[in-house]
Formats: structure tokens, C-alpha cells, sequence
């Protein structure tokens, strides 16, 4: 018995590095046949980080940028408990079952992890949040704005040049330029904002103003108005890794400033790139359907429920009733 033994551990020491030299190799291969997209320089001609390239963030920010635990849904409604201890998913989301769930979240908020509202504005962050469905400039495929487009869970490229550096979003064909020189303000404020950047040694510090205030900041409500001023700072943490920070100044929503800090990492696919995500269309049903003549979603029958949808007039939207007649 003891020398099977015996012969067994050198047997399985044998076998393991077979093994591991077979991965070994696998693996060399495989690198090897990738080497050239993979080599990038740490730094620009200039001698700044080198941003080039495909980033995603990767957290529940998109969610709620608070700390949270999961939840069934972010439309609910009270289950047979109080609302606050048994909520259930309501009937827009319901047949959607676990892929309307919201994941749980350490949160992104520095310091006491809390968003510092003033009062009237923590209540109609609580609004939006109840309506949801009917508010969130996302599902309406608005541009997201600026920092929501940097979190959202979708792939953005960089183009770094010496004065001007580009942003390209999949989500809604969105796109912002920071500026790195003296530019005029633009001519109308707008979704994402007007950006102006500089080095402070291997900081980019991105200073963003000129919003239209009408932008979310998540899926749970969270806004800001057009006064908010932004200063987002872009780290290098590694050739594959920026640390980025974003802080709010706005006065007329916030009782002081506060931040979000969270990594961005790049996508190493070799063919890494940015697909469009033409949402335009996709929205289109959702918002306008209502103005059609005859009705055209109105039922929907799987297996386990059906959901029958009835179409409101929005109030004081009597042109939209009439033209319906």
C-alpha cells in the first residue's frame, strides 16, 4: 500500500506538470498570437497616460449610485406586508421576473456613502423614483449626460490628441469632446454639458458645466440641475486601469459638494471596439405610440400571464385626444 501510495503522489506530480506545461504552452500560444494588440505604450508622444482605447466601468453605479440592497424591481408596489418591508414587483416589470431585478451595491458615494439633498429636492428624488417608467430620460434614449454616460454598462472609446480629447458612447450615438484648449461656450446648454480639461502632472481634470438640467444620474432618481458644476478627475491606475472621480457643486439641488470615484477598466479583446446602440427606434412605441389612431401593442400572452397595456392621454394633451377621434 505504501508504495502505491508512494507511486501515486509522483504519478499525480508528474501528471500536474505535464499539465501545467501543456497550459503553459496554450497559454504562450495564445498570447503569442495576440502580442501585437495587446502592446500599447504607457504614454502619449506628449508624455501624458495614455487613454487611448475601449473603457468600462464595472459596478451597480448604473443602478444607484448609493449603497443598496438587491431589489425585486424598480417599479414595485406593497405586497401583503407594509410597503417597506414587503414590496413586491408591479405589473409593468412582473413578467420580467429575475432580468427586472436590481442588483445589490457597496455604492459609489464617498464619505458617508449618502447623497446630500436638500429637503425639496430628497422629495422629488423620491418621485422620480416612484415614477420611474414615466421620468428617466434613459428610457426615453436621451443622451445620458455627463458623468451617467462614463458608468453606464456599455463599452466607450477615447481618442486622446495633444489639445483635444474624444469620448464616443454606443448608448443613444453619444459623444462629448473635452477640451484641452480656449474654446467659446456653446450656444445653448445642454444634456452633456461643455468640457474644458487640463493636466495636473498625470491628472486629466475635466471641468463640465452648461447643462440643460435634465439629466438623471441613475435609475433610482437621482438628478442634478443646470446649475451643476462638475469636476471629474482621470487617473491612471495601470496601462489598463483609470481611477475616476466626478464632483457635484450644485447649490440649488445639494446642501455641499460630494463625489463618485470608481475604476474604469479597458477592454482587452483584441478587436475591442464600439458598437452602435440605435435606441432612437427602439423608444419610439413607448413614447408616441399613444398618438396613433388605433392602438397598436395592447396585449401581450405567454405561458404563465397575460398583460393587457391601456394607453393615457398625457394631461393637458387634448390636441393628441383629438387628433385620436
Amino acid at each position: 500500500m505504501g508504495k502505491w501510495f508512494k507511486g501515486s503522489k509522483v504519478l499525480t506530480a508528474i501528471t500536474a506538470a505535464t499539465l501545467g506545461a501543456v497550459v503553459s504552452v496554450a497559454v504562450s500560444g495564445i498570447a503569442g498570437q495576440g502580442q501585437v494588440e495587446f502592446e500599447r505604450p504607457a504614454v502619449t508622444p506628449d508624455g501624458r497616460p495614455n487613454f487611448n482605447g475601449v473603457w468600462q466601468a464595472n459596478n451597480e453605479a448604473h443602478w444607484d449610485l448609493e449603497a443598496h440592497e438587491a431589489l425585486p424591481g424598480m417599479v414595485m408596489q406593497q405586497g401583503v406586508y407594509s410597503y417597506e418591508y414587503a414590496r413586491v414587483p408591479a405589473a409593468p416589470v412582473l413578467a420580467l421576473g429575475a432580468a427586472a431585478g436590481v442588483p445589490g451595491s457597496l455604492g459609489v458615494v464617498q464619505g458617508d456613502g449618502r447623497i446630500p439633498y436638500k429637503p425639496e429636492a430628497l422629495s422629488l428624488k423620491g418621485e422620480n423614483a416612484e415614477n420611474w417608467i414615466d421620468r428617466d430620460p434613459e428610457l426615453k434614449c436621451y443622451l445620458p449626460g455627463i458623468p451617467r454616460a462614463m458608468y453606464m454598462p456599455y463599452p466607450f472609446q477615447i481618442v486622446q490628441g495633444t489639445n483635444k480629447i474624444h469620448m464616443t458612447f454606443g448608448f443613444s450615438n453619444a459623444a462629448r469632446v473635452i477640451h484641452l484648449d480656449e474654446v467659446d461656450l456653446p450656444p445653448d446648454y445642454t444634456y452633456m454639458g461643455h468640457s474644458l480639461g487640463r493636466w495636473e502632472g498625470n491628472t486629466l481634470v475635466v471641468e463640465v458645466t452648461e447643462f440643460n438640467g435634465k439629466n438623471w444620474l441613475d435609475r433610482a432618481g437621482n438628478f442634478h440641475s443646470e446649475g451643476l458644476q462638475l469636476t471629474e478627475r482621470f487617473t491612471a491606475l495601470s496601462s489598463d486601469a483609470i481611477w475616476y472621480e466626478a464632483t457635484f457643486n450644485d447649490p440649488d439641488t445639494f446642501t455641499e459638494p460630494w463625489t463618485i470615484a470608481m475604476p474604469l477598466y479597458r477592454r482587452l479583446e483584441p478587436n475591442a471596439t464600439v458598437l452602435d446602440y440605435p435606441c432612437i427606434e427602439f423608444a419610439e412605441e413607448f413614447m408616441y405610440g399613444h398618438l396613433r389612431r388605433e392602438q397598436l401593442v395592447k396585449r401581450w400572452e405567454g405561458e404563465t400571464m397575460i398583460v393587457e397595456i391601456t394607453r393615457k392621454v398625457p394631461p393637458g394633451d387634448r390636441l393628441h385626444e383629438w387628433y385620436r377621434r
